[in-house]
């Protein structure tokens, strides 16, 4: 039985939902994310074979992959269709949709993030941008990807290039045996492999073919790589102690490259690149509007104070060393020598150290021992004078490192660090994380004096204060004090300032605001005082001025502004303490004017105490009458829920006698009803009589005159046979 019950519920149910349309709405066909006119092939339905087929007729090619709906590939559109209309007749450009799902770039790319942007040269790649998507910076990663290799046909063009160019590897090929011989692959491939790693493009190679020309910095041998370097000496790739491949060659420049200024791109508001960079020590931060395709005067100027910064031994020649790891140390016995100690091994630079005599080096010196090939190189160089910025990082114990960052990308942050509104001037500070100290460059000043301030022991320079300016408010008793006011306010011999240091973050600080507020209510007749607070979250102050927490009240009185007294700690922050505690130490320089304040106060309390006395007696009265009021509302209230029992009592008994009466009209009408129908068919019954009554009585007529004639006829009959007989 049960089981047939449950079959019988089940096969509705089942074909009840079996008819229920699909409530899941079908996708939108995709629409051309760039509009018709731009020069590109935009793949909207995720056609990746056609895209590889574009790929595979083009020598540079840039695929853009993008879903529609994400606001970064939205933003960056703009800048890719601008490249695209410039560099169209050099660079394939394919956007494909890989958001759509029954495209196959949804099915085989597996991308965390939008826009993807890749590259390809020659179908080597996909060499992946990660750099702002802007168009000028996009165009020149499409330039360098395009032109990997510069080449030098000169030893004037090799010059220049070394010049302009802080990182350069420079590479000797004899073309004559072949048109493109392997180590040239094998070098070409390199560069296009470093733009993986060097957005930037710090880095630039270029390629040697005449011999004379590869003399310039020393090479001599086919298949030769060179890297230049203008602080320590430059370097040959070691061909018998590393193979000649591709990850090899950018391992080696990479680790040995030398970099005196550094280009920072933060992704994002809470991007940890920044922070990682200041830990490392005090930073020249300098912000300047950058387009990667045009020169940057001020650009080539940083770069230059960075190179004297670095020159410890005040000379750039250049010289070639079979060794790859070098230290610049100083030789105390020969007065200003500088001796530069390079091993094979990185690892034993240290053992080195411990065994080489510095003041028994001359010249070149060279030795074989179980830790490979070592040299020492000693001359003697002309001391700088004290404020010269050349080799200062090896003078000072406030060694800089520099940073460069891009005014339009990171104007936000600028302006946290104290930038002024115009964009288009440059903007330079120094950050020190450890000591939690920035020093922002005056237009007035210089940047190589600026930096020589900076390093000496005892700096002249003065601590940039950040401050939140608030926006304008009514006359209010308690004034909110800024970075910018805080001397002015604060340090004005003429009045007393009751300072509560508080911040946004801190709860308490909110739960005293009242405290504060009344106390400011009584204080108000007092021309000589002034209630303040500042937001140490979002304003700096000078340090003999910060306390070590929040929440934190300082007295300063008027003409002993350095005899500042802190509130005591284990003291309720309540208004009579606070009011006791100013008091006191108002009193501390005697005179009538403290006594005369004490009496304005006690005025003021007895007249609000009087108040009070008034404002309790009418509250009183107000409270008896209320009283009164609300008895009276009792009772009434007790009436009434009386006479409602009562009426929900009665209205119980009619709604029962109302059922009732229903039940018994619902009887009658059922009753005549039922005689309603037996009428209707006696009535059928009788008119159905009536018609076999008259049926019949039609029949017994016709059967009368039938009769009737048969005895006329037997009558006629034997009168008939009489009359014949």
């Amino acid at each position: 039985y049960h089981i047939l019950l449950t079959c019988a519920l089940i096969l509705p149910l089942t074909l009840t939902c079996s008819r229920v349309k699909s409530v899941v709405a079908s996708p939108r066909a995709p629409l051309r994310f760039f509009p018709a006119e731009a020069p590109l092939a935009d793949l909207f339905l995720g056609q990746l074979e056609e895209a590889d087929r574009l790929l595979e007729e083009a020598d540079v090619s840039l695929v853009f992959y993008y879903a529609p709906w994400c606001a970064h590939c939205l933003a960056a559109r703009q800048h890719v269709q601008q490249v695209a209309l410039r560099l169209a007749q050099q660079v394939q450009f394919v956007a494909v949709n890989c958001w759509w799902h029954q495209g196959r770039c949804r099915k085989q790319k597996s991308f965390f993030q939008y826009p993807v942007i890749h590259l390809f040269y020659r179908r080597v790649g996909p060499i992946e941008y990660r750099g702002p998507v802007r168009a000028e910076y996009l165009e020149s990663f499409i330039q360098r990807v395009s032109a990997p290799l510069t080449y030098l046909p000169s030893v004037r063009a090799l010059h220049t290039f070394l010049t302009q160019h802080q990182q350069a590897v420079v590479g000797y090929f004899q073309f004559n045996s072949s048109p493109q011989p392997a180590g040239y692959i094998i070098f070409l491939l390199s560069a296009l492999h470093a733009l993986r790693r060097d957005q930037q493009g710090e880095v630039r190679f270029a390629v040697v073919t005449n011999q004379a020309v590869a003399g310039g910095v020393s090479l001599r041998e086919d298949e030769s790589v060179y890297l230049h370097r203008r602080l320590n000496s430059s370097l040959v790739f070691p061909r018998t102690q590393r193979n000649f491949t591709v990850q090899a060659v950018c391992d080696w420049v990479f680790e040995n490259r030398e970099s005196v200024i550094h280009w920072i791109q933060p992704t994002g508001a809470k991007s940890y690149s920044l922070e990682a960079e200041l830990q490392k020590g005090p930073a020249l931060l300098t912000f300047l509007p950058h387009n990667p395709l045009a020169a940057n005067q001020l650009l080539t100027q940083v770069t230059d104070v960075a190179l004297q910064y670095h020159s410890c031994s005040g000379s750039q020649e250049d010289s070639v060393s079979v060794p790859r790891c070098c230290r610049s140390l100083l030789d105390p016995s020969a007065g200003p020598s500088v001796c530069e100690l390079c091993v094979s091994h990185c690892w034993a630079l240290e053992l080195y150290l411990q065994r080489v005599s510095l003041s028994s080096c001359r010249s070149v010196q060279s030795s074989y021992g179980v830790f490979g090939r070592w040299s020492v190189c000693c001359r003697s160089v002309p001391r700088p004078p004290p404020d010269s910025i050349t080799g200062l990082q090896c003078r000072s114990n406030k060694t800089l490192r520099f940073y460069l960052l891009d005014t339009q990308l990171h104007w936000t942050l600028a302006q946290r660090l104290g930038a002024s509104a115009d964009q288009s001037l440059p903007f330079i500070t120094i950050i020190n994380l450890r000591d939690e100290t920035h020093y922002v460059l005056n237009h007035t000043d210089t940047l190589a004096d600026f930096i020589q301030n900076f390093s000496v022991s005892y700096s002249p320079l003065h601590r940039h204060l950040v401050g939140h300016k608030p926006q304008q408010q009514s006359q209010s008793l308690i004034q909110e004090v800024t970075s910018d006011s805080f001397l002015h306010t604060v340090m004005d011999s003429q009045r007393d300032v009751l300072l509560l240091y508080y911040s946004v973050w801190c709860g308490f600080c909110s739960a005293l605001n009242h405290v504060f507020l009344q106390l400011a209510r009584l204080l108000q007749g007092n021309s000589a005082l002034t209630v303040a607070r500042v937001n140490v979250g979002r304003n700096d102050l000078p340090w003999e001025f910060m306390v070590d927490h929040v929440p934190s009240v300082l007295f300063f009185p008027r003409h002993r502004k350095q005899m500042s007294v802190k509130f005591p700690e284990n003291t309720p922050m309540t208004v009579p303490n606070l009011l006791r505690f100013v008091l006191q130490h108002t009193e501390s320089g005697g005179g009538a004017e403290p006594r005369s304040l004490l009496e304005a106060e006690l005025q003021v309390l007895q007249r609000q105490v009087f108040s009070l006395h008034r404002a309790r007696e009418r509250l009183s009265q107000q409270l008896s009458v209320l009283w009164r009021e609300n008895r009276r509302l009792t009772l009434h209230t007790h009436t009434l829920q009386t006479q409602n029992a009562e009426l929900q009592e009665q209205s119980l008994q009619l709604e029962t006698l109302y059922r009732e009466k229903t039940r018994q009209l619902s009887d009658t009408v059922h009753r005549l009803q039922e005689l309603a129908d037996a009428s209707e068919e006696l009535l059928k019954e009788n008119s159905l009589l009536r018609v076999l009554l008259t049926v019949l009585r039609e029949r017994d007529g016709r059967d009368t005159e039938r009769q009737e004639e048969e005895g006329q006829e037997a009558a006629d009959g034997q009168e008939g046979k009489r009359e014949a007989s």
